[in-house]
């Protein structure tokens, strides 16, 4: 988990320690050994230039999260569909998608969630199958991470009864995890489920999903065939 993922949970990072941050980001980069072979061709000047939008951009994006409630989805849209276009700091990436998703909004979530890591869910078995599949070569899903992920999925699996469990679904749950503890990753994906309407792609039928691939399929005829 990043430095920035405990402090943003604390409410303690201005933006001036963001920057440090994001700053400090690109020294550990450009001293990897991969990161320099990238970079070999990439002249001092273009250097400072990336450091330099990448704190512009992060600087918009969190005068855009303070700018955020819980009537803002419309009022905002078209600046966050911009700023998403451009990317989210990997250092933001937990409060930013904590923020989209409401998450502030979810506290029965939160309580609720230990005591759903306690109980049984008839998709365990499957579950357990299934997350050593899951970003096997990652390191975090190789140690405290496989454990977080089972707790995450067979909590939503018995707060929604109807969905359960559905082969998938690990891998979102992942991406979350390497971003913000389990708590805030269970209301997160609730959040996604219900709000952002995912669910309808893990339902039993997969209607939905069925429906989506098709469409894509007519675009990409239209598009480029």
């Amino acid at each position: 988990m990043s430095e920035y993922c405990s402090q943003c949970t604390a409410g303690t990072l201005s933006e001036e320690h963001l920057i440090h941050l994001l700053q400090e980001q690109n020294r550990q980069l450009e001293s990897d050994a991969k990161c320099k072979t990238f970079n070999r061709g990439t002249s001092e000047n273009g250097t400072k230039n990336g450091e330099a939008e990448t704190e512009e951009l992060a600087v918009a994006w969190l005068d855009l999260m303070k700018r955020w409630d819980g009537n803002a989805r419309k009022k905002l849209k078209s600046p966050v569909d911009k700023l998403i276009d451009r990317g989210v700091p990997n250092d933001l990436r937990a409060l930013v998608w904590m923020v989209l998703a409401n998450e502030s909004n979810k506290s029965h979530l939160r309580l609720a969630y230990p005591q759903l890591i306690e109980k049984s869910s008839p998709c365990e078995k499957l579950i357990r199958r299934d997350i050593c599949r899951t970003y096997p070569e990652h390191k975090f899903f190789k140690e405290q991470g496989q454990e977080a992920l089972f707790n995450v999925i067979k909590a939503y699996s018995l707060h929604d009864k109807e969905v359960g469990y559905c082969q998938g679904s690990p891998f979102i749950v992942g991406i979350l995890l390497l971003q913000m503890p389990e708590e805030e990753a269970f209301c997160v994906l609730v959040e996604l489920m219900e709000h952002y309407r995912m669910r309808e792609f893990f339902k039993p039928s997969m209607r939905e999903l069925s429906l989506n691939l098709y469409v894509l399929s007519e675009l990409i005829q239209v598009r480029f065939i």
